[in-house]
């Protein structure tokens, strides 16, 4: 049985319960603490299970909006009009009384999640070494401007990224996804990719060795790569490639929006950046899907700067380290 089965199920259960409660209650009726205890949780059920399928068809940013509202026109509804009618010694009905619980947490969740921080886990390698697998991190939702919840329109312009940061944005060839890379293009620079070496606007970037690592690989291989701290500006971070590859896979580039813009060939690419677009990489160079493949990143689809991990199950050690 799947999830979204189960969720079906226990909103038809709770939702029979609740109505079952509707039906024989009597008014003035002081119920016994056990079928309070059922009705309550019945509510409860009916609540999330029913947030928990509206996750299928709406963002979870989408459900937490719906939540908010829903909770909030409850609590309204009661502190204007429904509290002033209802006789004195009577318990709240089961939803006022849920709603005024729940409220206020989903309104501070939604608040923080929408406009100051947002949890990520990072599900791939694409990003090694600055970010592992099962990294949970924080990314700020401000820096790069405030943006309405789930519609992302900017309502205020802050700053703009700069090359070197680690974004998260909204995946262009399907919305509904979250990726995290680094910007290495910003509007109307010409970025290069050629035999493994950046190069921006004609000046190859920066690179120090700082040795080897060894990664496991897909059934259990071990592949030796070269680490690098690459400068960016003012910052410094580690990538790493493999130089048994090649520079990119020319199968497996899209024709992406203003493609245009971009020549490739056997040792990599150059692309002039468009107005409002950026360009993005993973530090882990050659296991990562990114701007080589499916092009640029619209500025509408940024969602903010990653810049903290607050945990990691495997590897404690991570946890409080700064994303640079």
């Amino acid at each position: 049985m799947d999830l979204v089965t189960i969720g079906i199920v226990v909103l038809g259960v709770s939702t029979a319960i609740a109505l079952w409660d509707v039906f024989t209650s009597k008014t003035g009726e002081v119920k016994s603490e056990n079928r309070l205890h059922w009705v309550q949780f019945a509510y409860m059920a009916m609540f999330i299970s029913s947030l928990g399928l509206m996750l299928k068809f709406v963002s979870f940013a989408g459900v937490l909006l719906i939540a908010t509202v829903v909770t909030g026109l409850i609590y309204a509804w009661d502190f204007l009009w429904g509290a002033k009618r209802r006789p004195k010694g009577l318990h709240d009905p089961m939803p006022v009384e849920l709603a005024k619980g729940f409220f206020p947490v989903i309104l501070i969740v939604f608040f923080v999640r929408s406009f100051i921080a947002e949890p990520f886990k990072i599900p791939s390698g694409s990003m090694i070494p600055t970010l592992e697998v099962g990294d949970f991190i924080l990314v700020n939702k401000f820096t790069y401007g405030i943006r309405l919840p789930v519609a992302n329109k900017k309502i205020l312009a802050v700053n703009l990224p700069k090359r070197g940061d680690v974004m998260v944005f909204r995946y262009p060839e399907d919305q509904t996804l979250d990726y995290i890379k680094r910007v290495v293009g910003l509007p109307g620079e010409e970025i290069a990719y050629i035999n493994k070496r950046l190069i921006v606007n004609g000046q190859p970037v920066a690179t120090t060795s700082e040795g080897s690592v060894e990664l496991a690989e897909k059934g259990l291989n071990f592949q030796q790569y070269d680490r690098l701290k690459e400068k960016m500006g003012d910052t410094q971070h580690a990538i790493i490639v493999n130089p048994e590859t090649a520079p990119l896979h020319l199968a497996g580039v899209s024709q992406f929006p203003q493609r245009d813009q971009c020549r490739y060939n056997e040792q990599g690419f150059t692309c002039r950046v468009p107005a409002g677009h950026y360009l993005m990489l993973g530090d882990n160079r050659d296991n990562s899907k990114d701007s080589r493949y499916w092009g640029f990143v619209p500025e509408e689809n940024i969602v903010g700067k990653a810049f903290f991990i607050w945990w990691n199950f495997g590897e404690f050690n991570r946890i409080g380290s700064v994303i640079n």
